[in-house]
């Protein structure tokens, strides 16, 4: 590896290779015309089974699986390695073009919410649900919450990115992030060893932001063989967060909509109905096709 030296003012290499470098841009606003869908439900969500898009599908489920018929929803597929984010439309609802995005159409005057985090917090006051009302415990899910928010780009960004995705492996690079996300992990680890969940004893939005990201890192589905490089089994306590949270049915549903890799039995590329993951995922959708 040669020694680089930074110009005096940095210049868009469109050909700085791996993932991503397609749709990669250090400029915003869209790249295209293009008109979001809109289903017959008053939440229109537009995303992708990513851990951030799931954040919001899980939640989603969740709701419903508590009976809030007001929860029913519209999941739009995003596809980002196709650049849909800058179609002109998402942009309107994500000047960020980043997914989850989501659109309450239930009031007079349509609400846009961007950035999972917000959109978590939006629907636990709009229902009432995942997220106290009383301090201190209020306060301790949302710190939680906004742990995740600024961890996770360490995870995924740094980690993520230079173990999994990057054109070359770089050991400084490597050895930083993985040493961070061990960090992290730890953390969480003995966050749980005294804890249910992280809020509390109770589930909520704090677990849905953070399993996604962290209790798919513990399960072994992040990044290919991360979890072996990282030593992922022994961080107990979150072996026992991850597997619990990972058989709730509502967190199975959650997982399946928006998402377009992996089996296809557990593919729902758009969910407009609950009747939905019974007759449309990807496995069934072909077999009718025959």
């Amino acid at each position: 590896m040669t020694d680089y030296t930074p110009p005096k003012v940095w210049t868009w290499n469109k050909a700085n290779g791996g993932a991503f470098a397609s749709i990669n841009r250090p400029i915003a606003g869209p790249t295209h015309d293009k008109e979001l869908p809109v289903g017959k439900h008053p939440l229109q969500l537009y995303s992708l089974a990513t851990p951030n898009g799931v954040k919001v599908t899980v939640m989603l489920e969740e709701l419903l699986a508590r009976g809030y018929k007001g929860a029913e929803y519209d999941a739009w597929i995003i596809r980002i390695n196709d650049g849909d984010q800058f179609g002109s439309g998402f942009v309107e609802v994500n000047p960020n073009s980043k997914i989850p995005a989501l659109m309450d159409r239930s009031g007079a005057t349509p609400v846009r919410i961007f950035e999972s985090g917000s959109i978590l917090v939006y629907l636990a006051e709009k229902f009432g649900e995942f997220l106290p009302t009383e301090q201190p415990a209020r306060a301790e899910v949302l710190s939680w919450l906004f742990w995740q928010m600024g961890s996770a780009p360490y995870l995924g960004g740094g980690f993520g990115h230079f173990y999994a995705y990057a054109p070359q492996k770089f050991e400084y690079a490597i050895d930083r992030f993985a040493m961070e996300t061990k960090r992290q992990m730890d953390v969480l680890d003995r966050r749980l060893a005294v804890s249910e969940y992280l809020g509390g004893k109770d589930y909520s939005i704090a677990d849905m932001a953070v399993w996604p990201w962290y209790g798919g890192l513990a399960l072994g589905r992040m990044y290919n063989d991360s979890a072996d490089f990282l030593s992922v089994q022994e961080y107990s306590h979150v072996q026992r967060w991850a597997k619990a949270i990972d058989e709730r049915p509502a967190v199975k549903r959650g997982r399946m909509v928006n998402r377009a890799f992996g089996e296809p039995a557990l593919q729902l590329h758009e969910r407009h109905d609950a009747s939905d993951f019974d007759t449309r995922t990807q496995d069934k959708l072909a077999t009718a096709a025959e």
